[in-house]
């Protein structure tokens, strides 16, 4: 509307211009523009509040317009920047080789109609502005198109990344989910069925079980209810006297694997300390899954816990003289020996998620038979150290 008005203004004074004989000379005469011939000019103008909308359109209209003020013999220098804008609107949302080609025509098109009937003369006035009012506003518009396209790439793409980061996210919480009650059901599992066969002949025993039960189920309820916190968007962190899951809690973790029935023994070496986050939570859940596998299909076993800190990685293994490594194998197609060939044709759940947390936090893992008979899990995590 304001580059209306402006053009309207601009075009009644090349018609009124108070010095005409600065203007028109050689024989060239100010033509008469009644004001009902500016009504070109300004359908010309109201045409481009369409621009963005229907951009070829309206520069077909505001080209079309000027054309025919231009061919019945009126000043059109200001008219012509009307047509000039359409072509730069137009440029910003077709391809290149388009935007030429319209530019082009208009250009030829505007200045075949001044030339016909130019009250200043076929080649002065504005019929030699022509060319260059097309070429900037056609550069302004490829400049802005691919200004445009390059923005809406960089936010394409970081709604791509949101949308990975959720993905990834969640992916973490139905670990974090898995393991939690995969470690908490076997635990009451084990020591449910201990309780049933112990309460007729040794209730002591089996009050000594359902009291393991009572210890995982509520250790279980607080981590489940810290990861639905999250889920819920809850402010309120988890209970802040609960430390949160990592190698501190090692001893815990051991003692509850105890109470469910499975003798475990745990060695550190080296001098423990800080790690980062995503490293401290992974080993932590590598040792809590491997020991689920042994209370769940060992039998009748013993297992060992080894953490070793060293200068530049961190070594977690676990071990069981179980006789259940051939189920635990079958269970989950991605397990290597030590011979690098895979275990079984399944998809267990809880060994793969072991391997896809060591990744997770740049560590290297080995899952399978171990050469002394039971079944072994180890776990690398390079520069491990903060």
């Amino acid at each position: 509307m304001l580059l209306t008005v402006i053009m309207l203004a601009a075009s009644y004074g090349e018609a009124h211009p108070t010095t005409p004989g600065a203007y028109f000379t050689g024989g060239h005469h100010l033509p008469h523009t009644p004001d009902a011939a500016l009504i070109l000019v300004v359908v010309a103008g109201m045409a481009l509040a369409w621009r963005n909308r229907y951009p070829l359109a309206v520069l077909g209209a505001s080209t079309a317009a000027v054309v025919v003020y231009s061919l019945l013999g009126y000043v059109n220098g200001a008219s012509l920047l009307l047509p000039a804008v359409a072509v730069g609107s137009l440029a910003t949302v077709v391809p290149l080789r388009r935007s030429v080609g319209w530019a082009l025509v208009t250009t030829a098109v505007l200045m075949g109609a001044t030339a016909a009937n130019n009250p200043l003369g076929s080649t002065n006035g504005g019929f030699i502005l022509i060319p260059a009012d097309i070429a900037v506003a056609l550069f302004a518009g490829i400049a802005i198109g691919n200004r445009r396209a390059y923005v809406d790439a960089l936010r394409d793409r970081a709604k791509r990344d949101a949308r990975r980061q959720v993905d990834e996210e969640r992916l973490r919480i139905a670990r974090e989910l898995h393991d939690v009650v995969a470690h908490t059901m076997a635990t009451i599992n084990v020591q449910a069925s201990a309780a049933a066969q112990l309460l007729t002949d040794r209730p002591e025993q089996a009050a000594e079980s359902l009291a393991a039960i009572r210890s995982a189920s509520k250790d279980g309820l607080r981590e489940l209810r810290a990861i639905l916190n999250v889920l819920r968007h809850v402010d309120e962190g988890a209970d802040p006297t609960q430390p949160a899951p990592g190698l501190a809690r090692l001893d815990a973790l051991a003692a509850g694997v105890r109470q469910a029935g499975l003798p475990v023994t745990v060695t550190v070496t080296g001098q423990p300390g800080p790690l980062p986050a995503v490293t401290d939570l992974a080993a932590f859940r590598i040792i809590q899954e491997a020991l689920t596998n042994s209370i769940r299909h060992a039998g009748p076993a013993t297992a060992s816990v080894a953490v070793s800190y060293g200068d530049d990685c961190l070594l977690v293994e676990i071990t069981d003289d179980g006789g259940g490594a051939t189920v635990r194998s079958a269970k989950n197609g991605d397990v290597t020996g030590a011979d690098g060939q895979p275990l079984g044709g399944g998809g267990g759940h809880g060994l793969r998620g072991i391997r896809e947390r060591a990744a997770a936090a740049g560590g290297t893992v080995e899952i399978g038979p171990a050469q002394a008979g039971g079944f072994r899990v180890a776990a690398r995590f390079p520069g491990a150290h903060l």
